[in-house]
């Protein structure tokens, strides 16, 4: 990426940045509705809202609507001065006190009482509460405005987005100079006459630094400087004479003020200078009404063509990128920050700026309105993003995908955290107490990103052999810290911090870590160990199986721990946020249909195949020492060499190991897709075929090459035949076969391995955030182990397998019958 294209991007999102400080600021001041202030605490400690109830005065006496006055600060017709900020507390203890008697009184007369008849005419008759009512409507229309206009021009293309900042600086340029042309009409009454002092050549006065024309210099140059920014910027009839006059109408009030005119016509200089570029303005505004509307009718137009082609979600990707929104809201939290310490540093205080309070405030502000916590997000985003590029930088991978999902999804979590959480609408110091606790979360949620991008290395380098220690050293270490760090902090936190719903969350998902841990270094041991035997382990299948299915087992236990911890907090913590609870409800739906319901009905799926294999493996014959002699060549799925083998319907040979794993996708012989299993149709040919079967099984197998093409002039011989003719030859062919089936034994465990890590890599990076938003921390998954039946990827892989099996068994047939 060149410079310059840089540079148009920084401006481009700079441009943007505007936009979204506006809406902060419309949801700042809660979109003009009247917000619940936060409750003050009184001297004694208690705040004023908790305060005891204070007996009411009789009602003859009492003005239903004094507190609301009081509350919003309007005067009546008695005169009531209006609310300082420190009655504000008394003044909502009073309207709440006020609300509770109206309750009681409806309660106990009932709803069609006459004192609640009085009270509803007495509300609907009351001029200042009408006036309010109609203030907060305007205000909130006007708030919605600014809202759905600031935005539109966010969501702009960049020409038309340069087009609407030429026409709002030209604009502001009008006003500016509006204002620095009164300044200096100001400065020239309270003087003497310039041009006396010119006519007369008074250079005392006017070189005088403190004089008026010195003063009015500056306004001069700017008025000056103005008028040509404007002719160049402007979007109006661009006409020669105009645009070279436009610097001197801008500074004429200045220059026509020193002649001697009557005050009164001085006074309307500057409306008269700034006539002409409002009229143009005016012009353009106009001119551009159209085209404005055209530009939204397509689109329009555009956006539902794009729907109706690749989807909604295609659309809003597209758009996300085009926008460069998580730059722009990185830009804007910054400069939010940089503002709100830049007023903590300027502001008059006799106590020294401390670094942790001032840290604490920045976080505070850092997260009020919505927009700002779409800022904290983007910025938590791209730390989390960097933190998975160093890891992945010390493990000596790259995987681009792995970075994008722990970025996003970081982000993802964090934003339903804190929505789900209502921190926004909580007090300043609850606000930062939740965000401390939603950060712990992430950082968690952060330890299993990581595991997920260690776990595929650790199988890649048990499984491929690799000679090279430097990588199982910086694995092994990661893998380390994923169990030191979450050790340390539950540590911590259980001797600080008194147990809660939130610390059960963080518990969990800590635990679950260290297990998921533990796993993969099992998994990897064990698979060291099989690297190191010299003949093929049969067992393996088995010990990992037992493994993977105890770790998932422990994962499942802890998503039914943190569902039930989930829902007490919706229940009994969640009742006063409406918005958060309906969030955590919709988690928890997701979080018990896929991580329970579905895992459970997978896991329970694969443990059926898994038992129907054993017992479709323990219906076939085992194959005699004799017969393996005979057959003297590797097993067609994982080119081992054979001291066990089971023989199929089809009079196939393969390990029982391999044959079980088969038979999770299909009941076919890999090699020639005969059915190996009898079935019920079949199964009186069956017992009729039975003795012949038994007494060709006892026979030696003799198997000859395929008779095609390539070797049809090839004289046919017995594999009998061959070590006794050529010896040397055949055993020569035995090593190259046996090289040639490590080889590819090899190439299809990292296939294998790297098909299943994806499958798994996928199921934790799409459940992660629903685990986690579901009890206000996460939950893992529970994934299948090792028989798990393969994907489809996963199928078309063992098939293409099975085929380069085939082939190879046969070529390594013809070789010994042509040598």
């Amino acid at each position: 990426m060149s410079v310059r294209t840089k540079v148009l991007g920084l401006v481009d999102v700079m441009m943007r940045v505007p936009p979204v400080m506006v809406i902060d600021e419309i949801l700042k001041i809660g979109m003009g509705l009247p917000t619940r202030l936060y409750p003050e605490k009184s001297p004694g400690g208690i705040a004023a809202s908790e305060s005891p109830p204070t007996e009411s005065p009789p009602e003859s006496n009492q003005d239903p609507f004094a507190s609301i006055k009081e509350f919003f600060g309007l005067g009546g017709g008695d005169g009531i001065p209006p609310m300082t900020s420190a009655a504000v507390g008394a003044a909502q203890s009073a309207l709440e006190q006020t609300i509770e008697n109206a309750s009681r009184s409806a309660q106990s007369h009932g709803m069609l009482s006459s004192g609640f008849n009085s009270l509803m005419d007495e509300l609907s008759h009351d001029e200042t509460l009408a006036d309010v009512l109609s203030i907060t409507t305007v205000k909130f229309v006007i708030c919605l405005f600014g809202f759905l206009s600031a935005a539109c021009i966010f969501m702009l293309w960049t020409r038309h987005l340069v087009m609407v900042y030429m026409f709002l600086t030209s604009l502001g340029l009008t006003f500016l100079s509006y204002w620095s042309n009164v300044s200096a009409l100001a400065l020239m009454e309270r003087s003497p006459s310039i041009l006396e002092d010119l006519m007369s050549l008074n250079t005392t006065r006017l070189l005088d630094s403190g004089g008026v024309v010195m003063s009015l210099a500056p306004h001069l140059m700017a008025q000056w400087f103005m008028g040509m920014l404007f002719a160049y910027i402007h979007l109006g009839p661009r006409l020669e004479l105009l645009q070279k006059s436009m610097p001197i109408i801008f500074a004429s009030p200045i220059l026509v003020a020193m002649l001697p005119l009557p005050p009164k016509v001085v006074q309307h200089l500057p409306v008269v200078a700034a006539f002409t570029p409002i009229i143009l303005t005016k012009i353009t505004l106009l001119h551009s009404a159209m085209e404005a509307s055209r530009t939204v009718y397509n689109g329009y137009q555009y956006a539902m063509n794009f729907v109706s082609n690749f989807g909604l979600s295609a659309l809003i990707e597209n758009e996300w990128q085009r926008l460069n929104v998580p730059n722009v809201l990185r830009v804007f939290w910054t400069i939010r920050i940089i503002q709100g310490g830049y007023a903590l540093a300027t502001t008059e205080s006799e106590e020294p700026l401390e670094l942790m309070p001032a840290t604490q405030k920045l976080l505070v502000d850092g997260c009020e309105t919505l927009t700002a916590v779409l800022g904290m997000t983007g910025v938590i985003s791209m730390i989390c993003h960097y933190i998975g590029r160093g890891f992945q930088w010390y493990l000596l991978t790259y995987d681009n995908d792995e970075e994008k999902s722990l970025g996003t999804v970081s982000a993802v979590l964090f934003y339903i955290l804190a929505l789900q959480t209502g921190l926004t609408s909580l007090s300043p110091d609850k606000r930062f107490i939740r965000l401390c606790r939603n950060l712990c979360l992430l950082m968690t949620a952060l330890l299993h990103f990581l595991h997920n991008i260690v776990s595929p290395i650790l199988m890649s380098l048990s499984a491929a052999r690799n000679p090279s220690r430097k990588r199982h050293v910086r694995a092994l270490t990661v893998c380390a810290f994923l169990v030191v760090m979450p050790v340390s902090l539950l540590y911590y936190l259980w001797s600080q911090r008194s147990i809660s719903t939130w610390l059960l969350a963080v518990t969990a998902f800590s635990v679950e870590v260290i297990v998921k841990v533990l796993v993969s270094l099992a998994t990897y041991t064990l698979f060291l160990l099989d690297a190191r035997r010299q003949f093929f382990w049969e067992k393996l299948d088995d010990y990992l199986y037992y493994v993977r299915a105890f770790g998932n087992s422990v994962e499942f236990c802890f998503g039914i721990l943190l569902f039930i911890n989930g829902a007490w907090i919706l229940i009994f913590e969640s009742a006063q946020n409406a918005t958060g609870g309906a969030i955590r409800a919709i988690m928890m739906c997701i979080h018990a249909y896929f991580n329970i319901w579905c895992e459970a009905r997978a896991g329970w799926s694969v443990f059926m195949k898994r038992r129907s294999a054993v017992h479709k493996i323990s219906a076939l014959p085992e194959a005699t020492p004799a017969q393996l002699q005979a057959f003297d060549d590797v097993c067609a799925i994982c080119y081992q060499e054979m001291y066990s083998a089971k023989i199929t319907r089809c009079r196939h040979f393969f390990h029982g190991v391999c044959l079980r794993k088969w038979l999770y996708v299909q009941d076919r012989c890999p090699l020639c897709h005969e059915i190996m299993m009898y079935t019920d149709k079949a199964e009186e040919n069956a017992q009729e075929a039975e003795p012949a079967a038994a007494v060709q099984a006892e026979q030696p197998l003799r198997i000859y090459p395929r008779d095609d093409g390539n070797n049809a002039g090839a004289p046919r011989r017995t594999p009998e035949r061959v070590p006794n003719e050529m010896p040397e030859a055949a055993t020569t062919s035995s090593n190259a076969a046996a090289m040639i089936g490590a080889e590819a034994a090899a190439a299809i465990v990292d296939s294998a391995a790297a098909v299943g890590e994806a499958r798994s890599l996928a199921n934790v990076a799409s459940s992660g955030s629903q685990r986690i938003s579901a009890s206000g921390s996460s939950d893992s998954s529970f994934m299948t182990a090792s028989a798990q039946p393969p994907p489809p990827t996963a199928t078309s892989a063992a098939a293409v397998a099975t085929a380069a099996a085939s082939n190879t068994t046969h070529m390594f047939r013809m070789s010994q019958d042509q040598q």
